[in-house]
């Protein structure tokens, strides 16, 4: 093997990731679109109805109510997807279901005047409508936020520098839901961790007529061998005497979904009756809101690089965050039992297959919305092991974590003060959430913990999410240690023509209103 001298190591930064088949506006041909969309789709349903899972029979609702909540997740997650790819940042990204509030729903759960309800569905019923008013008034800070065009104005203190944390942050923070959830049944993780990888990376130069088919549907093979695989297991008795956690993690029929789902319902507004609203829930909601805003904002750059497109400008995050505000209102509206965010799982997908298209994840919504009408057909798919979901977010988390990473190429990684900025909040991103988690799991309640909920809720929940605690650290020591002098080493030569919409001509390309819009609603900058 001929030596490389170092004059010959060239890799110099690019703008847009190369290397994808199709990018954010190239599309495959309609029948490889819909079946990766339908990729989208299924992979979009771990979150779907984990959440409602650990939420309902907290509220006192049955499965009935477990399916109702699922199917109408997926409705609106389906619309939200829709809204955001067609008029919010255009990216090809998945808007679901958000854990970042469930700590605060929680907290309603567990508010003294519901909990004292005794009749179980009216519990149910009177706390889905507390969680709703919550949602539908603190909904209005990303609209306000979004459309006054205030996070765009804030944006601006934000260099590749300071963003690699948060979004590395986005895929490292949720380390939790991946291993140790697939260490809950091992015998149905580690099998499709390793044929996710092995498919999707070894054998990905695999073609059938000349079509990457491992490539490109390595998770829909992989999934479908696995839930096979467990389904066996299932009907073999395999699970039988075993605890009930582990028949919870295993067994393909614990969900409960499929007998209790309807053959068709269609989710609409104020189902569960008219909301309720208490300013304690409304205040508390917010902090979630906020994490979901950060959360998206890391989210939606790594997904505009893994679509090969440019960074999303000021203008264009703005729209997004405006359009994700209305999505956490439709929220509300239908009742989820759950507020929106980027999914973060889809958003890796587009790297592991390469296709960045928007398309495709237009089409993946149709399919949400579709299957959560047709409750039978969506709860079938619904009835996969989460452990299976878990072994995938493995790799797709990571990636998403590396294209944070990827960064660090517009900026000077020989500074020790770009070397502290970027250690400390990252390893900070991670500590800080870790303690709050531990602490919670040995007291029961957060650190926070005085008289006034929401403001115990508020500061539980921003110090528990890993971007969030990343961009304070690192947008604060970026923007006050020596930053006079460390513009180039900052990355913000390279940022600042991605600032504005006009500042770069690809950005037309990419972030133009459909329709002809842009006459209406014109970029501000």
């Amino acid at each position: 093997m001929a030596e490389v001298k170092p004059e010959e190591i060239t890799h110099p930064p690019m703008d847009q990731l190369h290397g994808l088949e199709y990018c954010i506006d190239s599309n495959p041909s309609w029948g490889e679109a819909i079946a990766l969309g339908f990729q989208h789709y299924i992979l979009a349903l771990g979150t779907a109805v984990m959440i409602p899972t650990l939420l309902v029979q907290l509220m006192g609702g049955t499965d009935d109510d477990k399916v109702k909540v699922v199917q109408t997740l997926l409705f609106v997650t389906g619309i939200n997807t829709l809204l955001q790819t067609l008029f919010g940042t255009r990216l090809p990204i998945v808007i679901g279901g958000s854990f970042a509030f469930v700590a605060p729903i929680v907290s309603i759960i567990h508010d003294s005047s519901l909990a004292q309800i005794t009749d179980d569905h009216e519990r149910f019923l009177q706390t889905m409508r507390a969680i709703q008013g919550a949602l539908i008034v603190s909904s209005s800070i990303q609209i306000i936020l979004g459309y006054s065009q205030l996070w765009g104005i804030c944006s601006r203190f934000f260099s590749p520098l300071g963003m690699v944390p948060v979004v590395s942050l986005v895929g490292f923070g949720l380390f939790d839901r991946g291993f140790p959830v697939v260490g809950r049944c091992v015998e149905i993780g580690i099998p499709m961790l390793i044929l996710f990888i092995a498919s999707s990376q070894y054998l990905k130069h695999l073609h059938v007529r000349r079509w990457p088919i491992l490539e490109r549907f390595s998770l829909l093979i992989t999934i479908v061998i696995v839930w096979i695989y467990a389904y066996l297991l299932t009907v073999g008795g395999a699970y039988k005497h075993r605890p009930e956690r582990t028949q919870v993690n295993c067994r393909t029929d614990r969900a409960n979904l499929i007998s209790s789902a309807p053959w068709i319902k269609i989710p609409y507004p104020l189902q569960w009756g008219a909301p309720t609203f208490d300013a304690g829930h409304s205040f508390g909601m917010m902090a979630a809101v906020l994490v979901s805003l950060i959360e998206s904002t890391g989210a939606f750059k790594a997904a505009a690089r893994l679509a090969s497109a440019t960074p999303p400008p000021a203008h264009v995050l703005s729209r997004g965050i405006g359009w994700q505000g209305i999505g956490i209102l439709l929220d509300g509206l239908f009742g989820t039992a759950s507020g929106s965010t980027v999914s973060v799982e889809n958003v890796g997908l587009l790297g592991s297959t390469r296709v960045g298209s928007r398309r495709v994840t237009q089409i993946s919504a149709c399919f949400m919305i579709f299957f959560s009408i047709m409750g039978k057909f969506g709860a079938l798919f619904a009835s996969i092991p989460f452990t299976i979901f878990a072994a995938v977010y493995c790799v797709l988390f990571g990636l998403v974590a590396a294209v944070g990473l990827s960064l660090l190429q517009f900026t000077n990684m020989n500074s020790m003060r770009n070397l502290f900025i970027v250690g400390v909040s990252i390893f900070l991103g991670l500590s800080v959430p870790q303690y709050f988690f531990r602490y919670t799991l040995s007291a029961q309640h957060g650190p926070a913990h005085t008289n006034a909920g929401w403001f115990n809720d508020y500061i539980n929940t921003i110090f528990s999410s890993p971007p969030t605690v990343a961009l304070i650290v690192a947008v604060f020591l970026d923007n006050t240690l020596d930053f006079k002098d460390a513009a180039a080493d900052r990355g913000m030569p390279w940022w600042t023509r991605f600032r504005t919409f006009k500042g770069d001509g690809r950005n037309e390309e990419f972030y133009t209103l459909p329709f002809n819009l842009n006459r209406f609603f014109a970029p501000s900058s």
